[in-house]
């Protein structure tokens, strides 16, 4: 299968630049109720993940930063800690799959390495979930008696 079908564009993903500040950050994962964002640079490139641990840890490890002067504090400043890989679009299911097994999503490159979207994994757990079971409804009886 291609991994296209699970692409959830650029267009419709929620991320932030090197260059935004940690507020926007904070406000931003606030509103959308996202707990990790990519990174993209203005070449259009996946640079990395942020999360809200790396937040916190930064806040935690900086003497007199407040919520009040996140405005100051550059994204490229706040060390990240999730090593989220990528994938070409071309990349088969396997691995995918073995990515979004410790990523809440998988960031997806065009051959020029440019960032074209996401593929979040529960849209592959629900794939998964509709492949085994809604195909036939013994499925699950079948498996059941497989499991013991």
């Amino acid at each position: 299968m291609n991994i296209a079908f699970f692409l959830t564009p650029k267009a419709e993903v929620v991320y932030e630049t090197p260059n935004s500040t940690m507020r926007q950050a904070l406000e931003r994962m606030e509103l959308y109720r996202y707990t990790a964002i990519p990174l993209i640079d203005d070449k259009g490139k996946y640079v990395g993940t942020l999360t809200e641990g790396d937040l916190l840890w930064k806040l935690k490890n900086t003497p007199d930063l407040n919520f009040k002067n996140t405005n100051k504090v550059l994204l490229k400043e706040i060390s990240t800690r999730m090593n989220n890989k990528s994938v070409r679009i071309n990349s088969d299911m396997k691995d995918l799959i073995s990515l979004a097994v410790n990523q809440n999503f998988v960031p997806v490159i065009d051959d020029k390495n440019v960032f074209i979207g996401i593929i979040k994994r529960s849209d592959i757990i629900n794939y998964c979930y509709r492949e085994l079971f809604d195909k036939n409804d013994n499925s699950i009886i079948k498996i059941k008696n497989n499991l013991g």
